[in-house]
This record gives structure tokens, sequence and C-alpha cells, in this order.
């Protein structure tokens, strides 16, 4: 199964925000474009990503609204769902997003598993680092550049996995 974990892309700064809280930020027109490209790249490498896991912030929900037009614009992941989670904010527990996912998987069947079944998680730093690290190795907690998307080969069974990349829209260009 693939796991792909990617922080949203850039929000405004906080200090435009002084009587907003930073749950409200939203997205600068850079981080609509990463978003948009990172979401062409995403559709190029998993065709069959079947849930989009996302933090209720709105800079992550309007990440993961883009990430949607783009994976379903060419008729591909047409049972693409979207769920927003509470706990997968910026300072919320790694541990906490595992057991959920392993839970998720427990759901699934074998041949789901079996045939490429992936889910996109959008979050923030520093919890997109800190997942990393829980679904692969404690000692790999890499820095995630804005709309930066990691992906894990992940073994449902070990209930670990493999990072196999992590690629930025700097990346691409």
């Amino acid at each position: 199964m693939q796991i792909f974990i990617m922080r949203h892309g850039e929000a405004e700064p906080i200090s435009t925000f002084h009587h907003m809280s930073d749950f409200q930020r939203s997205l600068t027109k850079q981080g609509q474009i990463e978003a948009q490209l990172m979401g062409k790249w995403l559709l190029n490498m998993s065709n069959d990503i079947h849930e989009v896991f996302v933090s209720p912030y709105e800079r992550a929900q309007q990440t993961a609204s883009i990430m949607l037009s783009s994976l379903t614009s060419s008729g591909q992941n047409t049972g693409l769902s979207s769920s927003t989670l509470d706990f997968i904010t910026p300072n919320d527990s790694a541990q906490q997003v595992h057991d959920f996912i392993d839970g998720y998987c427990e759901q699934l069947s074998d041949e789901s598993i079996n045939s490429g079944h992936a889910i996109l998680i959008v979050s923030h730093m520093p919890l997109v680092s800190y997942l990393v690290a829980e679904f692969t190795n404690p000692e790999n907690a890499p820095i995630f550049a804005t709309a930066a998307i990691a992906e894990i080969d992940y073994d449902v069974k070990q209930m670990k996995g493999e990072l196999v990349r992590l690629i930025s829209p700097l990346d691409l260009c």
C-alpha cells in the first residue's frame, strides 16, 4: 500500500493574521500553484488513490481541494473520497495518526491492499515530519518544503513502511 504524506501549500504569513487564528490562514497564489503542480505529479505517480485525509485548517483544506481536482480531472480515481480529521493538525500525535491508519487498513480487503490502494494525508509541519518517522524509521523525520509529498511504501501486516521519496514543487521545476 502507498501512503502519500503532504504538507499544505504556501500559506499567508502569520504576521498578517493579528486578528485571526492560525486555523484560518489561506493559501497564497504561490501555494495554489504548488498544490496544482503536485497534484499533476501525484496523478502520474498513482492512479489508485482512494482516500484523502485532511486537516481541518483552511490552508490544508484548500490544498486538498486542489489535489482532489487534479486527481479526478482525467476521469481516473473515480472512487476518491475525502475525510477531514481533527487530529492531524500541526502539533497532534503521529502515533494517533498511525493507529488510525492501521485501523483503516484493517477494514480494507486484501485485494484492495494488493492492488495498489493508496491514501493521501494533507497536514502541516511538524506533524508531517513526525508521520514519516512514525511510519518508517524513528530517525527519519525530514523537513518538508511547502506542498512537498513523501511517498511511503507501507507494509500493512508489519505496520511499517519505507520512505521511497520526498519531492517538492521545486524538484519538479
